[in-house]
C-alpha cells in the first residue's frame, strides 16, 4: 500500500466515531497530564495502559498516542505561567516562557508555543507517513541476526545517552534482561528465575513494572518535594502572536522541527535532548543572545517545536523496526504485543488499520489540541489549583485498580509496589529506569532472535559477523561502549598532574 492509499485508508479508520472519541480522550488526558506537574508521559501512559486492554487494538493505540503527544503539547502551560515544568521536556520552556509572563506577555508565549507545537507535530506526522513505509520495506530484508544486532544497538544507545553513569545504565539494562527471562522458556518449556514462586510462572508483567517505576515512584519522589508556583490571576490576552513575534520565531520553529524530528528517531535521543539542543542552537545563532533567559520568544518557539517533532519522530523506529527509542515507546511496544500485534515491519502488512489509523489520528489529534489549548487556557489555569495531597492518593488508587484489572492477580499489586520502592531508590542513587524498561521489553525478543540465528547457523556465532548489516550494527554498539572508556583514560593523566 503506497503512502497516499494508506493515508486515505487511515482517514476511514480514524474518522470512525469511537476512534474519534478515543482520540479526543487521549489528547484531553495528555493535555491534563502535561499541565499537572509531577506525573509525566511515561507515568500517565503506564497508568492508563490497562484501560486499553478491552478496547479494539486500533482504538487503544490511538488513545495512548493521543496521550503521548498531548502531554508534549500541554506541558508548556505550567512552564510559562508558573515556572514549573509540567513534564521533563518542558524544563527549557521555563527559561524564557516565565520571564515573558512576568513582562505581561503570557498570551504571546502561550500562543507561539501552541502554534510551534502544531506546526512541528504536523511535520513529524508527514515525515512518519513518508519515511515509515520506506523503512518498513527495508526492514523486511532483515533476518534474525540483523534484528538481534539492531536490538543490541538500541539498548546500547539508550544506555549511552542516559543521564549519569553509563555503567549504571548498563547495569539496569542487565537487570531488565534478567527480568525479561523470568517464567517459562518458550523453546525448552523449563521455568527460569521463578524460585518456586507461583506468581512468577507467567513471568513479570510489563504493566506492574512500569506502573511501579513511573507511577508509584513518581508519587514517592514528589511527596518529599514541595511544588510551589505563583498562579497567574490576571486575564491572559493576545494569544495570537504579532507579526513581529512570527518574524522573530519562524526560523526557530523550522530549526527546532527538523532537529527534534531526527533526534526523536534516534534511540535514546528523544524530546529532552532535542529541547536542550534547540535552545542552545537558538542562543548561538541569535543576534541578541543576551536576551535569552529574559523573555526571548525564540527560546519558547524553538524548544517547543523540537519537543513535539521528537514525539512524532519516536514512532518511526517503533512502528517500522519494532525498536522503541525511549521508555514511553517501550510501553507502547508492550501495548502492541499485549494486543497480539507484531511490532516492526510486518505491522504495516498484518495490521494496516493500526499503522495508518494511528498515523492519521495524529493529524486529527493535532487539530483537537489547538482547540483545547488556545480557547480553553483559562480552564487549564484553574486546574493548577488542585491540591497535590488530593492528586497523589488518586494516582495510587488508579494504579491499584489498573494493575489488578489486567490479570485479576493480587501478586501484581505486590510486584508494582516492589518496583515502586525500587524506582524511588533508583532515582535517589542515580540509576535510570529507561534502560531497564527497554531491556525488559526487548529481552525476550532479543533472546528469540539470538536463538533463531544460532539454529540457522547450526551453532556458529560467525553468522553475526559475516552479514554486513548485522556486523555494522555490532560495530556501532562496540564504539558506543568504548567511547566512555577512552574518555575516562584521557582524564586520568590530567587528574594525576593536578
Amino acid at each position: 500500500m503506497d503512502p497516499l492509499s494508506g493515508v486515505i485508508y487511515g482517514f476511514q479508520v480514524a474518522l470512525e466515531p469511537m476512534n474519534l472519541i478515543y482520540c479526543f480522550i487521549g489528547v484531553f488526558i495528555g493535555t491534563l497530564v502535561g499541565v499537572l506537574p509531577g506525573i509525566g508521559p511515561a507515568g500517565s501512559i503506564a497508568l492508563l495502559l490497562p484501560m486499553t486492554f478491552r478496547l479494539e487494538p486500533v482504538s487503544g493505540i490511538i488513545m495512548l498516542a493521543g496521550i503521548w503527544y498531548g502531554v508534549m503539547f500541554g506541558g508548556s502551560r505550567t512552564s510559562i505561567l508558573v515556572n514549573i515544568p509540567g513534564e521533563p521536556t518542558s524544563v527549557v520552556t521555563c527559561m524564557d516562557g516565565y520571564p515573558m509572563t512576568l513582562k505581561g506577555r503570557a498570551g504571546p508565549a502561550l500562543g507561539i508555543a501552541a502554534f510551534a507545537s502544531f506546526i512541528a507535530g504536523t511535520f513529524s506526522i508527514i515525515g512518519l507517513t513518508l519515511v515509515g513505509p520506506f523503512l518498513a520495506g527495508m526492514a523486511l530484508k532483515f533476518g534474525p541476526p540483523e534484528f538481534f544486532s539492531l536490538m543490541v544497538v538500541g539498548i546500547t544507545v539508550l544506555s549511552y545517552l542516559s543521564t549519569g553513569s553509563m555503567v549504571k545504565a548498563l547495569m539496569m539494562a542487565a537487570v531488565g534482561m534478567i527480568l525479561g527471562g523470568v517464567g517459562m522458556d518458550s523453546i525448552s518449556g523449563d521455568y527460569r528465575f521463578t524460585f518456586s514462586i507461583y506468581a512468577l510462572l507467567d513471568g513479570i508483567g510489563l504493566v506492574p513494572v512500569v506502573m511501579g517505576l513511573f507511577g508509584i515512584s513518581e508519587v514517592l519522589v514528589n511527596l518529599e518535594t514541595e511544588i510551589e508556583g505563583t498562579i497567574v490571576t490576571a486575564k491572559i490576552k493576545n494569544l495570537l502572536p504579532t507579526l513581529k513575534d512570527w518574524s522573530d520565531s519562524i526560523w526557530s520553529i523550522v530549526r527546532g522541527t527538523f532537529l527534534g524530528f531526527f533526534l526523536g528517531i534516534i534511540p535514546g535521543g528523544g524530546a529532552i535532548v532535542a529541547t536542550f539542543a534547540s535552545y542552545a542552537i537558538e542562543k548561538r545563532v541569535s543576534k541578541h543572545p543576551e536576551e535569552f533567559g529574559k523573555g526571548a520568544i525564540q527560546g519558547v518557539a524553538g524548544p517547543e517545536a523540537a519537543n513535539n517533532a521528537a514525539a512524532g519522530g519516536a514512532f518511526i523506529p517503533l512502528l517500522t523496526l519494532g525498536i522503541p527509542p525511549n521508555p514511553v515507546m517501550a510501553i507502547f511496544l508492550g501495548a502492541l504485543m499485549i494486543h497480539g500485534l507484531e511490532p516492526g515491519p510486518l505491522l504495516i502488512l498484518e495490521a494496516p488499520e493500526v499503522f495508518w489509523g494511528t498515523i492519521v489520528s495524529m493529524y486529527i489529534g493535532n487539530v483537537m489540541l489547538m482547540v483545547l489549548n488556545l480557547p480553553l487556557i483559562g480552564l487549564w489555569v484553574k486546574i493548577l489549583r488542585i491540591p497535590y495531597f488530593f492528586l497523589f492518593p488518586l494516582i495510587i488508587l488508579f494504579c491499584l485498580i489498573g494493575v489488578y484489572s489486567v490479570r485479576n492477580n493480587a501478586a501484581d499489586i505486590v510486584i508494582m509496589f516492589a518496583f515502586g520502592v525500587m524506582g524511588y531508590l533508583m532515582r535517589k542513587f542515580g540509576y535510570q529506569a529507561a534502560p531497564l524498561v527497554l531491556a525488559l521489553v526487548l529481552g525476550p525478543m532479543l533472546e528469540e532472535a539470538f536463538r533463531q540465528s544460532l539454529i540457522t547457523s547450526r551453532g556458529s556465532f560467525a553468522i553475526f559477523f559475516t552479514r554486513p548489516i548485522s556486523v555494522g550494527f555490532l560495530i556501532v554498539a562496540f564504539i558506543l561502549l568504548i567511547i566512555p572508556i577512552i574518555t575516562m583514560r584521557k582524564k586520568v593523566p590530567v587528574d594525576e598532574e593536578s
